[in-house]
């Protein structure tokens, strides 16, 4: 698998494990009391987070981005629905 597919992979999976953490875990914590459910998606959003990173610059490498496309990728993976940005971006880069 090339090192684009495994970062656009990760691109899909930390993105909805950050809508799922906002969406979901936080309203379970806020106006459920369940608190545990935010720790939880944190800790797996978290990983996702790191592996992203990794992955960003690994493909970075191999495709290559520019460190402008790359800073914006990074950027928008901290905006909800921003992997969905950065998913288009990518299919252009096949």
């Amino acid at each position: 698998m090339s090192e684009l597919k495994k970062f656009r992979l990760i691109n899909k999976i930390e993105g909805f494990s950050y809508l799922f953490l906002l969406f979901v875990a936080m309203p379970l914590k806020h106006m459920a009391g369940f608190p545990i459910a935010t720790k939880i998606a944190g800790m797996i959003h978290g990983v996702l987070f790191i592996g992203f990173v990794y992955q960003l610059i690994m493909a970075t490498e191999e495709v290559p981005f520019s460190k402008k496309e790359a800073f914006i990728f990074f950027v928008a993976s901290l905006i909800p629905f921003g992997s969905f940005y950065i998913e288009a971006q990518c299919k252009e880069k096949k």
